[in-house]
């Protein structure tokens, strides 16, 4: 592996060098994202442990400063564990709408680097700079000038990865990053190139976790071999490992092991579902109340399909009662819809399989998948089409509820224009449901609101993840 190599200057390169690749990707990931944005916005916040995320007593980390780190907080953490590991922190509830704000300049200094990008949320992205070698810089010379770019326009800091596969880039820009050693934060190389050369070397050390694929379940079945590191699966007997996880799974680690990752850059790779969520601060017993926090997840994510253009047919409600147990639901329309009350309907009626069992809810959410264009030419459907759609169960089933939903489409698809064309202009809250207006409906949910927990202490309040 190499690091922290000066650019050599000349048309000379060394041994190894990137003009041979096939492929030269980066992987670029922001250091603290959420948290660096609050110390750029705020100065007086530098050298201080900063901790974003839900708020309240059920919220959890987002990110977090590497001085919050020094006192092991970490992200996906409960926020009441950060707090009581770092009594001193300053615990910040997150403001979405600036983080993307932020990301969006961060991916044009992305693009100008190559229009073959591909965003993985809003802190990190995979680039294929191959074709941006023609000037005759190398992988190191595009990433450090990057990460330039990116300090001097929006004063933050990334780390990059350099590799001929994403594979093996993403987990170089680990390697890249900061860390916190026996209690101090050690500065990261900033850029670690990996030659296809290195890549055995690099990969073989490695826990089996950073492999693509390995969850908590396949990591016991390996562990369960004497597998602990990327090695040990390299050497494995492909019919072994065929046999403990799957053949294509199997297929899949014996690969990666090996460096080989033959997938490509995809840039704007369209999201396959939209879903909001909300977790409340206290467990929810009534039924009523779980509704119109329904309809209010139901408004914000088909808002959010209308804004891409897009609809969908399957409809998917998750609930998790206050032990932690947790079931799903979902049942698919015969043709895709993009508003409330198609979806909604739908919703609730699967809502209704799963509540009302006297059992507290302690999150609830709901996604829309089967994606396709909004413009998507639709059947004109008769009266005995509308009410056979209301019958059975699977795909191709639509809920009872939905049967006067789906009898005029094209009527509530122009309430639904309407209404956008409204919100538009006045702001997402000047036009919301009825059922929305009163103490437990909560108003118009914004996009990224309360994100990672609920921030107060009433079950009306609202927190969670936009999908």
């Amino acid at each position: 592996m190499v690091e922290g190599r000066a650019p050599m200057a000349g048309p000379r390169r060394p041994k190894g060098s990137d003009t041979s690749w096939p492929r030269v990707i980066l992987h670029v990931d922001m250091d603290a994202f959420f948290a660096s944005v609050e110390v750029l916005d705020d100065p007086r916040l530098s050298g201080r442990p900063v901790v974003v995320g839900g708020t309240g007593p059920r919220g959890v980390v987002a990110a977090c400063t590497y001085e919050a780190r020094v006192f092991g907080v970490r992200s996906a953490m409960p926020m009441a564990e950060a707090r009581r590991r770092c009594p001193g922190a300053v615990v910040l509830p997150g403001r979405h709408a600036r983080y993307a704000e932020v990301s969006a300049a961060l991916h044009a200094c992305f693009h100008r680097a190559t229009p073959l990008v591909e965003g993985i949320g809003l802190d990190e992205a995979f680039l294929d700079v191959t074709g941006a070698r023609r000037n005759g810089a190398d992988g190191r010379e595009l990433a450090e000038s990057l990460r330039a770019r990116v300090a001097d326009e929006l004063g933050l800091r990334c780390s990059v990865g350099v590799g001929r596969s994403k594979l093996v880039s993403k987990l170089a820009s680990v390697k890249a990053k900061p860390t916190v050693v026996d209690g101090h934060v050690q500065p990261g190389p900033g850029v670690v190139v990996v030659a296809p050369e290195e890549e055995a070397g690099f990969l073989r050390p490695l826990p089996v976790r950073a492999l693509w694929g390995v969850g908590p379940a396949t990591e016991r079945r390996l562990e369960r071999l004497g597998v602990q590191t990327v090695a040990d699966v390299a050497d494995l007997p492909a019919g072994v490992l065929e046999r403990v996880v799957g053949p294509t799974t199997g297929r899949l680690l014996a690969a990666l092991a090996a460096g080989d990752d033959p997938r490509p850059v995809v840039p704007d790779r369209p999201a396959k579902s939209v879903g909001h969520e909300e977790t409340f601060a206290r467990d929810v017993v009534d039924t009523e109340v779980l509704h119109r926090r329904l309809v209010r997840l139901v408004d914000a994510a088909t808002r959010s399909l209308r804004r891409t253009g897009r609809s969908a047919r399957t409809v998917t409600v998750k609930v998790r009662y206050g032990d932690f147990t947790q079931v799903t639901r979902a049942r698919t329309l015969p043709e895709p819809a993009d508003t409330p009350q198609q979806l909604g309907a739908v919703a609730a009626a699967l809502l209704d399989e799963v509540a009302g069992t006297g059992q507290g809810v302690r999150l609830l959410g709901v996604s829309l998948s089967a994606l396709a264009a909004a413009d998507r030419a639709r059947q004109l459907r008769l009266a005995f089409d509308v009410a056979a759609a209301g019958e059975g169960d699977g795909a191709g089933a639509a809920a009872p509820g939905a049967r006067s939903a789906l009898a005029a489409p094209e009527a509530w698809s122009a309430v639904a224009a309407a209404v956008d064309d409204i919100r538009t202009r006045f702001g997402d809250g000047s036009v919301v449901p009825a059922t929305l207006t009163g103490p437990d409906g909560g108003g118009a949910r914004h996009r990224g609101e309360a994100q990672w927990g609920p921030s107060g202490g009433s079950a009306g309040r609202s927190g969670g993840r936009d999908g």
